[in-house]
């Protein structure tokens, strides 16, 4: 296996968090297919994440797929498997938020959330968990919120979706052990990203105990972490909040 170049797969892969992460995993050998959702501005972003990579060394490749179509998913891991014949790391990260009190809360702000960030962790990890038996190995990495742990007024959608990552995340990691597959979630809090930047981040630091928000690349390193070859760490929810849950 150490002579065999890895790949890995991250969703939502052209900005924020999973950015931070395809280009922290290349930097680790991997080489990183970049999803994003098939629309110009995104593909711009991930066609930059592509040079970003390639510029420092790395292997990348983007691939435009929408992840709440199941069909769509298939056709864009079964591309990959032709091209790379294999996935060592999937990285689920895809997410949007739609923020409203429960009352008032449309069903389209609700589905578009579940679709999005819960429904796509399904459609992704079903295939990929294939190929990752095949091999008798592989790393999840699933992107859940300290809002699927403890909850958040305005985000009963978005929180319901991060909790049942932690669910799947837990459950796919008993039903993949017995062929070397691991898998775990990643919870940040409050993280500088495009979702919270219209946040009072001055008012939130004032919560978290180390008094600052989080930056990409405190959740990428917990990635990678989880990302290695042979983990012995699978099931587990790992906080990256500044001790915001403790």
């Amino acid at each position: 296996m150490s002579d065999v170049k890895r790949v890995a797969l991250v969703t939502g892969a052209s900005s924020g968090i999973g950015r931070v992460c395809a280009t922290e995993l290349a930097k680790e050998g991997c080489t990183v297919i970049i999803n994003y959702y098939p629309a110009p501005p995104c593909e711009a972003d991930a066609n930059n994440v592509v040079k970003e990579i390639e510029a420092a060394g790395g292997q990348a490749k983007a691939m435009g797929c929408d992840v709440t179509n199941s069909t769509a998913v298939n056709g864009m891991i079964d591309e990959i498997v032709k091209e790379f014949g294999r996935i060592d790391v999937l990285v689920n990260n895809a997410g949007i938020t739609r923020d409203g009190l429960l009352i008032r809360m449309s069903d389209e702000d609700w589905e578009k959330v579940v679709n999005t960030n819960f429904n796509s962790v399904f459609y992704v990890t079903r295939p990929v968990a294939k190929v990752m038996m095949k091999q008798r190995s592989g790393n999840i990495v699933n992107m859940a919120s300290i809002t699927g742990v403890y909850g958040n007024a305005g985000q009963a959608n978005y929180a319901s979706t991060k909790a049942g990552v932690i669910g799947f995340t837990k459950t796919i990691a008993k039903e993949l052990a017995s062929r070397g597959i691991v898998a775990n979630a990643v919870a940040p809090g409050f993280i500088e990203t495009p979702m919270t930047e219209k946040l009072d981040t001055a008012k939130i630091a004032e919560r978290i105990p180390l008094g600052r928000l989080g930056k990409p690349e405190d959740v990428a390193d917990v990635v990678k972490f989880l990302a290695r070859p042979n983990s012995y760490i699978t099931g587990q929810v790992i906080g990256v909040d500044g001790g915001l849950v403790i």
